[in-house]
C-alpha cells in the first residue's frame, strides 16, 4: 500500500499527519507527506524518517511576516495553493488513497488531484467545530463573518458554504478546468466528503449526534515523542518546583513582550518559576533571574508532565498535549478553534479559559488562581487517563483495512 497525506497547516497540523505517517509506515504502508517547506516540519518528520514533499509556502515566513495575511488576500494564497497541483500529482502517482487536512484550499488541491489521477481521497479535522452539525455554529474565519443576532446553525452552515463558494469557487473550478475536471456546486462539501474523519479525542472534542454527516472520530494521532528534553532544562526543572509553562506555539502573538512580562509577573506573584517556550511569537525572557527558562523546540508530552500548569493559546495539538499530560491549563485563545478547545477545558475542569486574547496581571493571576488549585490538578490527573492514545493506529488500521477490503476508503 501507498498513501500520500497532505497537510498545509501549523505544527499543530502537520504533527498528527506525522502520527498517522508513522503508524502506516509499522503497519507495511509506504508513507509520504505534503506539507509547507517550513525547516522545523523538515526536521520533525526527518526525526521519524517520513520523507516530506514540500507544499506551498513556509507558513511560518507567512504568519510571522511584518504584514500579517489579511481577508482580502484569501482567494490570492489559495490560487497559491492550488497552483501546487503538479508537485502534489507527482507525490501522488501509484498511491493507493489521498488523505487531506488543513486549509480548505490546499485540500481542494489534493481533492482535485485524486479526481484526475481516479485515486480514492479522504478529508479529516483535527477539531470538531470545523465540520458542518446542527449542534454548533461554523467558526469564525477570515473573510467570512457570521450574520449577527443568527441562532439557526443550520442555516449558518448554509452561509458558510455559500461564504466559501464566493472566496474559493471561482478559483478551485477555474483550476479544475485547467486541469480538465469538471467544476463543483459546493467547494466545502466537495472537500470535505459526506464522510469526513475527526481525529480528535472524544473525552475533549466529542462528535455529537444527530448530524447530517457520517463523521468518523478516530481518536487524536498522537506521535509519542520520545527525544529526551534538552540538558539545561532538565538541570532546570529539576533545581526546583515544577514551573507554569508559558508558550503560544505557532501564533505570530503580536505584543508579545508586554505578554511575555505580564504573564512572568502574574506566575512569580503564586510563587512559582516559569518555563518560557519561544515559539512564532518569539517570547523572551524579562530579565537574567534565575527563576525562569526559556525553551525554543522541546518535548512538549515530557515537558508537560512536569509543569505545575500550562498557559497557552488553546490550539488543538497543545491542548491535546495538556490534557493527555494531565497538566492544569489556562486557555488565552487568539481566534479560530482556540475560544472552542478553552471552553472545551473549562467545562471538563481541567482548567481555566481566560477572558480575551490580551493577558493582564489581574486577568492572569485569577487564573491562576483556578489552574494551580489542588482539585484542578486532581481532575486534570482524572481527564488524563480518560485519553484515547490509540487514534493514529485506529486510523491507521482503518483506512488500510478498508482500501484492501473494498478498494477505496471509507470517504469519497
Amino acid at each position: 500500500m501507498r498513501v500520500l497525506l497532505a497537510s498545509y497547516d501549523s505544527r499543530g497540523g502537520v504533527e498528527p499527519v506525522a502520527g498517522l505517517a508513522v503508524r502506516l509506515r509499522g503497519l507495511g504502508a509506504e508513507v509520504r507527506v505534503c506539507a509547507p517547506p517550513d525547516e522545523e516540519f523538515e526536521r520533525r518528520l526527518a526525526g521519524v524518517d517520513v520523507p516530506l514533499v514540500p507544499f506551498g509556502r513556509s507558513v511560518r515566513a507567512m504568519m510571522t511576516a511584518a504584514t500579517p495575511p489579511t481577508a482580502d488576500g484569501v482567494p490570492r494564497r489559495a490560487a497559491e495553493l492550488l497552483a501546487q497541483f503538479d508537485v502534489v500529482a507527482e507525490a501522488a502517482e501509484g498511491c493507493d488513497v489521498l488523505l487531506a487536512t488543513g486549509l480548505l484550499p490546499a485540500a481542494a488541491c489534493v481533492r482535485s488531484v485524486a479526481d484526475k489521477l481516479d485515486i480514492p481521497y479522504l478529508y479529516a479535522s483535527f477539531q470538531s467545530i470545523s465540520l458542518p452539525s446542527p449542534h454548533h455554529p461554523p467558526m469564525q474565519r477570515p473573510g467570512r463573518p457570521l450574520p449577527p443576532g443568527m441562532t439557526d446553525n443550520r442555516v449558518l452552515w448554509d452561509l458558510d458554504a455559500q461564504s466559501a463558494n464566493d472566496l474559493f469557487g471561482e478559483v478551485i473550478n477555474t483550476h479544475r478546468a485547467s486541469v480538465g475536471l469538471p467544476p463543483v456546486d459546493n467547494v466545502r462539501d466537495h472537500v470535505f466528503t459526506d464522510r469526513p474523519w475527526l481525529a480528535t479525542d472524544p473525552v475533549l472534542d466529542p462528535w455529537q449526534e444527530p448530524s447530517d454527516l457520517d463523521v468518523v472520530q478516530t481518536g487524536t494521532w498522537i506521535l509519542p515523542d520520545e527525544r529526551p528534553l534538552p540538558a539545561a532544562l532538565t538541570a532546570f526543572l529539576e533545581a526546583g518546583t515544577p514551573p507554569v509553562y508559558l508558550g503560544f506555539g505557532s501564533i505570530a502573538l503580536r505584543g508579545a513582550e508586554d505578554v511575555a512580562r505580564v504573564s512572568i509577573e502574574a506566575i512569580r506573584a503564586h510563587g512559582r518559576r516559569a518555563v518560557v517556550s519561544r515559539g512564532w511569537a518569539d517570547l523572551a525572557l524579562v530579565d537574567d533571574r534565575d527563576d525562569c527558562f526559556v525553551v525554543g523546540e522541546a518535548n512538549h508530552h515530557a515537558l508537560f508532565r512536569r509543569a505545575a500548569a500550562v498557559v497557552h493559546h488553546g490550539g488543538s495539538g497543545t491542548t491535546t498535549a495538556a490534557t493527555w499530560a494531565g497538566a492544569p491549563q489556562v486557555v488565552v485563545a487568539q481566534g479560530a478553534d482556540q475560544p472552542y478547545f478553552a471552553a472545551r477545558v473549562a467545562d471538563l475542569g481541567i482548567g481555566v479559559a481566560h477572558d480575551g486574547p490580551t493577558p493582564t496581571f489581574e486577568s492572569l493571576s485569577a487564573a491562576l488562581d483556578v489552574a494551580l488549585a489542588p482539585e484542578t490538578r486532581a481532575r486534570a490527573t482524572a481527564v488524563a487517563g480518560m485519553v484515547r492514545t490509540d487514534g493514529a493506529t485506529v486510523a491507521a488500521k482503518l483506512l488500510l483495512d478498508t482500501i484492501s477490503q473494498e478498494g477505496q476508503p471509507v470517504s469519497t
